[in-house]
C-alpha cells in the first residue's frame, strides 16, 4: 500500500508541475521556468520566446503522457510491477545529473537563476526522491 501512496504522491507533485508549465510557465513555483532569468529576457525576442514556450509545453505534454501511464500502473499493476516502476523512476530521474544539473549549476553560478542556489535545492530534492524510490522498491514498504 505504501508503494501506491508513494507513486500517487509523485504523480501529484509532477501534475502540479504540468499545470504550472501549461498555465503559469513564468511562475517561480512548482518547478516552472520563472526561476530562469532567460524566460523574461526571451520575451523581448518573440521568435525565441515562442520557441521557449513550445519547449515548455512539449515538456509538460511528455510529462502528462508519462503520468497517465504511471497512473495506470498504480491502478492496475500488481505489487511487483509497481516496485519495478519505482526502480525505473529512480534510474530515469538519475539522468537529471547527467545534463540538467550541470547546466542548472552553471546558470546559478552566473546569476541566471533566482532564487540563488536553486540548483542545489533542486538537486537535493531530486536525490532524496531517487533514494526514496529505490529504498521503497527494495524494502517493499
Amino acid at each position: 500500500m505504501m508503494i501506491k501512496i508513494l507513486l500517487l504522491v509523485f504523480i501529484l507533485l509532477e501534475f502540479s508541475n504540468v499545470v504550472a508549465l501549461y498555465f503559469f510557465p513564468g511562475s517561480k513555483r512548482a518547478n516552472a521556468v520563472g526561476v530562469f532569468s532567460a524566460w523574461e529576457t526571451s520575451k523581448q525576442f518573440p521568435e525565441i520566446h515562442d520557441l521557449m514556450r513550445y519547449l515548455v509545453y512539449w515538456v509538460a505534454g511528455a510529462k502528462l503522457i508519462f503520468l497517465f501511464l504511471l497512473g495506470l500502473i498504480v491502478a492496475f499493476a500488481d505489487l511487483n510491477l509497481q516496485r519495478w516502476s519505482l526502480v525505473a523512476l529512480g534510474l530515469a530521474t538519475l539522468t537529471f545529473y547527467w545534463r540538467m544539473f550541470p547546466l542548472a549549476r552553471k546558470m546559478n553560478q552566473e546569476g541566471q537563476v533566482h532564487p540563488n542556489n536553486y540548483s542545489l535545492v533542486l538537486g537535493g530534492m531530486i536525490l532524496a526522491m531517487i533514494v526514496l524510490f529505490v529504498a521503497a522498491a527494495f524494502i517493499g514498504i
